[in-house]
């Protein structure tokens, strides 16, 4: 189902930071790329915390959304114009202050939607912080730009 040029973790880091400026303000990192499965880490930094000295939940949610992203770009390669449709989030417990890791897969990739689910876990402990569902509209190839289409 490929449509743009394909990407590693290297080249989905670069695309997710040039795309949207504060994805690469949050220095988030790509541990693991690969078809159907994106593992990304957020580093702890204080202009994280909320009240309560807790992670706040619009870091956990930019976490979950990278890597979902990541997800529906390890399909469909480089198409920048793939968009978050719709985001559920469960909070299921107060990160403490760290890193958190989010760890995403495929539950069903569709010639338009992927649907994507990803775990979000406090370091270094690995505990659930929260649980995301979310989906991706991926543009018609004749969308795409000409230069993503050559790959």
């Amino acid at each position: 189902m490929r449509i743009g040029e394909a990407l590693d973790a290297a080249g989905f880091a670069e695309l997710a930071a040039e795309g949207v400026p504060y994805v690469g303000m949050l220095d988030v990192e790509v541990v693991h790329f690969r078809e159907g499965e994106v593992l990304v880490r957020l580093p702890y930094r204080e202009l994280l915390l909320r009240p309560g000295g807790t992670i706040c939940g619009p870091a956990i949610m930019a976490l979950a959304d990278i890597a979902l992203y990541g997800v529906a770009l390890s399909h469909v390669g480089r198409v920048p114009l793939a968009v978050t449709t719709d985001l559920t989030v469960h909070f299921l417990a107060k990160p403490h202050p760290g890193a958190l890791l989010g760890r995403a897969r495929t539950l069903k990739a569709g010639k338009r939607l992927i649907i994507g689910e990803c775990e979000v876990t406090a370091q270094p402990d690995a505990q659930p912080v929260a649980h995301v569902v979310g989906t991706y509209s991926v543009p018609p190839a004749s969308g795409v730009d000409a230069s993503a289409r050559e790959a």
